[in-house]
């Protein structure tokens, strides 16, 4: 079997599972499942539908690194609840699902990666880099942050759910790139989107830049470090009130590219198994948790999708 390597960008998924998974309780009372079991679906139809060799479920040990809040302060800071770092777009039936889906990987055998101080993205970003020409990579992710990390010589490429899900994802590679952002790599659309900034994340970006500009931008000058440059030598095609913007956003664009990029140099584990499981790791955990909540039909998909026994 060639090594395909898959990972998920998991908090996007199980995010998407809460809202897409109908809630099933009886009983407000009762352990909300949906996204237990949005998530344990997810991995059966990924796994039945592309066949990867390794998996690993990325994981945000930390949703606001300092490194990016020193850089800049804005960074998500509007999805913190007023007085604590509580997300507060965490939804309140969705906190005590979570532990169950760590639990649930743990006991199938599933790795699931964090490290302290980083976010599931800078996770991903390092695992791609390590395995740049070891074999092909497909991350899993809603989030168009990790566009950045396509590349088609080295076989990286995104399965974008956003709108079709895990069953439709939109398959983004270079060429995809160039249709639908006018960049030509995954390194090109990172520096479009620093150009562009994102409200969502707290990025202000260029005043007046959109993507469609960015993108000429970047063509017209090669990277953003030449864009840089033609600001500072005072190019003769940069003037008015595109200069002057582009000028006034000199101190974002020094410290934009440490927030936009993801980090490739996160502490890994020299031990790290990425392979899928060949047998259940914890068939005692793995029946405390289908006694104690009702997960049966999404366990089986996954353990026959896994190739497991449960």
């Amino acid at each position: 079997m060639t090594r395909r390597l898959m990972l998920l960008d998991s908090a996007s998924l199980y995010f998407r599972a809460f809202y897409g998974v109908p809630d099933r309780r009886e009983s407000p009372d009762m352990l909300p499942t949906n996204a237990i079991r949005g998530f344990l679906d997810m991995i059966a139809t990924l796994v039945n539908d592309h066949e990867p060799s390794d998996l690993v479920a990325c994981w945000d040990n930390d949703w606001r690194p300092a490194f990016r809040v020193d850089a800049i302060p804005s960074y998500k800071a509007h999805r913190v609840t007023e007085g604590s770092e509580v997300l507060e777009e965490s939804p309140e039936d969705l906190t005590p699902q979570v532990p169950y889906i760590v639990s649930l990987l743990a006991a199938l055998g599933i790795t699931r990666l964090g490290a302290d101080g980083y976010e599931a993205d800078d996770v991903i970003g390092t695992l791609v880099h390590t395995h740049l020409g070891v074999c092909p990579v497909d991350v899993v992710t809603g989030d168009r942050d990790l566009f950045q990390l396509v590349d088609d010589e080295a076989s990286v490429r995104v399965l974008y759910t956003a709108r079709g899900g895990v069953r439709e994802p939109d398959v983004i590679d270079q060429s995809a790139l160039q249709a639908k952002y006018a960049v030509a790599t995954g390194r090109a659309y990172a520096e479009m989107a620093t150009l562009r900034g994102d409200t969502s994340d707290g990025l202000p970006g260029v005043a007046g830049i959109g993507e469609k500009t960015a993108a000429t931008l970047l063509a017209r000058y090669g990277d953003l470090a030449g864009l840089r440059a033609a600001i500072d030598g005072g190019d003769p095609t940069l003037k008015g009130a595109q200069r002057a913007k582009l000028e006034a956003a000199s101190d974002y664009l020094d410290v934009a590219p440490a927030v936009v990029d993801v980090a490739l140099d996160v502490p890994v584990p020299t031990d790290l198994v990425t392979a899928l499981p060949r047998k259940v790791a914890d068939p005692e955990a793995l029946q405390r948790i289908a006694d104690e909540i009702d997960i049966a039909t999404p366990l089986r998909r996954a353990l026959a999708a896994l190739n497991l026994q449960g």
